[in-house]
């Protein structure tokens, strides 16, 4: 009987310790596998792999050089110009030379035959070479590996997207955001926050224009939208523009203005405020009239000089109301000045106004700005009549 117990301990005991062994052997696989993803780990699987794969491709070229060029010793030079590191690179490239020279011998003088190596051949393989050198230098010089160079420019964009995103209003209430970088970029310089403050009963809203466009502006944009929505809601509405533009200038860039446009409005009232730095004026639709009407509030650009005094504009959003908010990408361009843009933009909106506005902002971009080499953003924010929709 203890005879066995012993045994059924061992037993348990050594399943124990496999079961810990493989646990602790796919922690360190998984492990390995993202760091390696990051561009923290070592690149020896990848080293040790295609350093493999060249004696095989060597040796199916000596079996038969019609089907397998030696032209095929690209191949792994291209894909550890991709996957290694510089050292690592140079002696893969060792080892395809060494191939080279050992198919070279092999299968004779090029002069005797196809399908061997010729000059043609070793100069393909070196320019391959060459340019994956550079390209593995230049990802060490910056310290982006490939494994997240290649995504890091899409993260950006979607932090961009994501802090442009409008908070869900309450019923009543409805909003449409546009943007559209210049050129047809993933990049745009226009970018929104935006903010439910005080207790949810008011949003507030900032539309800012970084001066430049397209990839040039979009790393400016991202580190303005990140510090400007961490003012937002943080400080009184009248004192984020000073404390923006205070921002921008100890930046100290060389092109470092913005215009910007900052929306506080009551969602219980419909009663709001303006302050704009420079910005082109917020446009409201009175359902009474059917109108258009300017709203400007006075205010330098951000960036320019300290001490500078922003003075906002008041005015209600009764139902009906629609206000829209847009940068000068989409009303202004080197043959049309803002006031002949406003009034196109202002023609096309009408066309929208039976409709809520719905799906409004794309298409309006579309109409007005569609092959504008600015960005362009357009914000409408409608107060539903009680048919739920603005009316005249």
């Amino acid at each position: 009987m203890a005879a066995g117990r012993e045994t059924r301990a061992k037993a348990d005991t050594l399943t124990a310790r496999w079961k810990m062994q493989w646990h602790r052997a796919r922690v360190g696989l998984r492990r390995s596998a993202v760091d390696y993803f990051r561009g923290d780990g070592s690149d020896w699987i990848a080293f040790a792999g295609l350093l493999l794969t060249i004696p095989v491709l060597a040796a199916l070229t000596l079996f038969d050089s019609v089907w397998c060029s030696p032209a095929m010793l690209v191949l792994p030079i291209v894909a550890g110009g991709l996957l290694l590191r510089p050292a690592s690179l140079l002696g893969l490239y060792a080892t395809a030379a060494t191939a080279l020279i050992v198919e070279s011998v092999r299968l004779g003088p090029y002069t005797e035959g196809a399908s061997r190596v010729t000059p043609g051949v070793v100069l393909v393989v070196a320019a391959c070479g060459f340019f994956g050198l550079l390209t593995a230098q230049f990802r060490s010089r910056v310290g982006v590996p490939w494994r997240r160079g290649g995504t890091m420019l899409f993260d950006l964009r979607e932090r961009i997207r994501v802090q442009s995103t409008l908070p869900k209003l309450p019923q009543g209430w409805h909003h449409e955001m546009a943007l559209r970088p210049a050129g047809g970029q993933s990049f745009s310089g226009d970018f929104v926050v935006a903010a439910r403050t005080n207790g949810g009963r008011t949003l507030e809203v900032v539309l800012t224009d970084v001066s430049g466009k397209g990839m040039d502006a979009g790393s400016r944009a991202l580190l303005l939208s990140g510090a400007f929505g961490g003012l937002l809601g943080s400080l009184p509405p009248h004192a984020f523009l000073p404390a923006a533009n205070g921002y921008l200038l100890r930046q100290d860039w060389d092109e470092g203005f913005a215009t910007s446009i900052h929306l506080v409005l009551d969602l219980d009232s419909g009663d709001y405020e303006l302050y704009s730095a420079g910005h082109p004026p917020g446009l409201q639709l009175s359902a009474g009239s059917g109108r258009w009407e300017e709203k400007s509030a006075e205010g330098p650009l951000l960036g320019v000089y300290d001490g500078a005094q922003f003075d906002s504009v008041k005015g209600s959003l009764r139902p009906g109301d629609v206000l829209m908010l847009f940068t000068d990408g989409l009303v202004e361009t080197s043959d049309r000045d803002i006031v002949e843009g406003i009034d196109r933009l202002t023609g096309e909106a009408d066309r929208y106004v039976a409709g809520g506005f719905h799906g409004a902002a794309w298409h309006l971009i579309e109409a007005v700005a569609k092959d504008v080499n600015d960005d362009r953003a357009l914000l409408l924010i409608c107060r539903q009549s009680p048919t739920g929709q603005p009316s005249r």
